[in-house]
């Protein structure tokens, strides 16, 4: 692997769409989908004489995140004016805070793409409450190349959590994202559906190289419009071969280049110029006098979940823990589970708690329940096998009484045929135990009618004990394959 003669600088802005029926300042549903224009007022609208008034939930799920995401929670914090114009900016500013964010610095500590059961850490600067823009519709397609404003959209609350520069890769920043979004879907904060702007996304990049002692950093540069993981990486992929292709390899002299926000483009594969990056004095913060500051109480942290400190039990990273400390599961096999949400943890912990062992639930869950749910559109929650159900077919294999194959044989007969007793189901297939005397003439037969498999496990090449087992599969579908390998090895090895 040829190492890249920069280092690559990436912070994140992630926009979280909370979870609360209406909208920060105002009674209006935050319903996607509705017509446009039906979920708005004069609050939303900026009419004069409308007032603003706080939803108490959104503070409560921004305050149940900064403290999942290790932040400092102030026990006071204020609204700010964050001013420019737009066409989907009723109002002229956006509600926002600027020096008194809610949540203060923290981290998140995430899987690492590249190292197996190594993890790295983010650092956080902040999470910041903030009300929406509206949305602005361009029709190209139709000819007339006319925009509409729709302003449902106004005032939904939204979490900003802002990171510092701490990603290198493209993979990791993906990463980084996939594990927020976990987190968050776990909280309970947010549905984090990207089609439908839930979670949004921008990226700040720059590359820096070590030239003659001193370090040369690239221009900042702002990526928006990335609108999935897979947008985010390929976006940071294509933009850190463009900086380095535009200054670094062509020694280009960067001076005071100034900041720059482009927009991903995911047809073409590229970032495409937009407009100079704004600074903070662009925006003329200034309080908002119609809110006063909000002050958070001890009583209100500890009944969301500090107590004497941040309670991180049950969210995905000690989640994971848990998955291989106390169940031996590897770091790969923990995450695959972890990451299919919460449901699917539960069922494998009922499963486990039944009496299954651990690993063997694991590979069950990956390789049958997941494939099933991913052909079939469905949920954990509704899933037809219980984890109880589970649990008794998977004891049955663990004991001897079915082999995997009859096993497998029987969870499709559920899937299929619907739900019953192990006993029911063994009945209606056909499966019943094979007296070893039985199994033994079996395979004495099977060695006669395959005289050179015989003589190639006699050489060493225990290969052929899996043709072996094939066929006894065949006379009798009801054959232990791990029996009749034993006695087949056995009876070669009398000759």
């Amino acid at each position: 692997m040829t190492t890249a003669p920069y280092k690559i600088v990436i912070g994140l802005e992630v926009h979280v769409q909370l979870s609360t029926e209406s909208k920060l300042f105002c009674s209006c549903e935050t319903t996607f989908g509705a017509p446009p224009n039906t979920q708005i007022c004069p609050v939303c609208l900026g009419l004069p004489g409308a007032l603003p008034v706080l939803n108490r939930r959104a503070v409560e799920l921004a305050i149940r995140t900064g403290l999942a995401l290790h932040c400092e929670i102030a026990p006071e914090t204020k609204w700010d004016r964050k001013n420019y114009f737009y066409p989907d900016l009723p109002k002229g500013y956006q509600i926002s805070q600027f020096d008194q964010p809610i949540c203060g610095p923290g981290y998140l500590d995430f899987p690492d793409p590249e190292r197996d059961g190594e993890s790295l850490r983010v650092r956080l600067i902040r999470a910041h409450l903030e009300e929406d823009a509206g949305k602005s519709m361009h029709d190209e397609a139709a000819g007339r190349a006319d925009s509409r404003i729709d302003l449902n959209r106004t005032g939904t609350p939204l979490l900003e959590i802002v990171s510092e520069p701490d990603l290198r890769s493209a993979p990791a920043a993906k990463a980084f994202l996939t594990e927020l979004r976990l987190l968050l879907t776990y909280l309970g904060v947010s549905d984090c559906n990207m089609q439908e702007g839930s979670l949004r996304a921008d990226a700040n990049v720059n590359l820096h190289i070590d030239k003659e002692g001193r370090t040369l950093a690239t221009p900042i540069v702002e990526v928006k419009n990335l609108n999935s993981f897979r947008a985010v990486e390929r976006a940071l992929n294509y933009e850190t071969q463009r900086q380095y292709d535009a200054w670094l390899k062509t020694g280009q002299e960067m001076g005071q280049a100034p900041k720059q926000t482009r927009g991903w483009d995911d047809a073409a594969g590229v970032t495409v110029p937009q407009r100079e990056k704004e600074e903070s004095s662009d925006y003329r913060y200034f309080p908002d006098p119609d809110l006063v500051p909000l002050h958070i109480a001890a009583e209100q942290l500890q009944s969301l979940g500090q107590g004497g400190g941040q309670r991180l039990e049950g969210l995905p990273a000690a989640l994971r823990r848990e998955l291989e400390t106390e169940h031996g599961l590897k770091p790969y096999d923990a995450d695959v589970i972890v990451s299919q949400g919460r449901g699917v943890v539960e069922y494998f912990q009922s499963a486990v708690s039944a009496g299954a062992v651990a690993k063997r639930v694991s590979s069950w869950i990956q390789q049958d329940v997941l494939r099933t749910l991913n052909e079939t559109g469905g949920s954990i929650e509704t899933f037809p096998v219980g984890a109880a159900r589970l649990a008794e077919l998977l004891q049955a294999i663990e004991t001897g009484e079915l082999d995997n194959s009859r096993g497998k044989d029987v969870f499709q007969y559920w899937l299929t045929q619907g739900v019953s007793e192990l006993s029911v189901a063994k009945t209606a297939l056909g499966i019943a135990s094979v007296d070893r005397g039985e199994l033994e003439a079996l395979c004495r037969e099977l060695l006669d009618e395959n005289p050179k498999v015989v003589e190639q496990v006699r050489e060493g090449n225990l290969k052929g004990l899996g043709s072996l087992i094939g066929a006894a599969k065949k006379k009798n579908p009801n054959a232990d394959p791990k029996l009749v390998r034993e006695l087949c090895q056995q009876l070669i090895e009398a000759l």
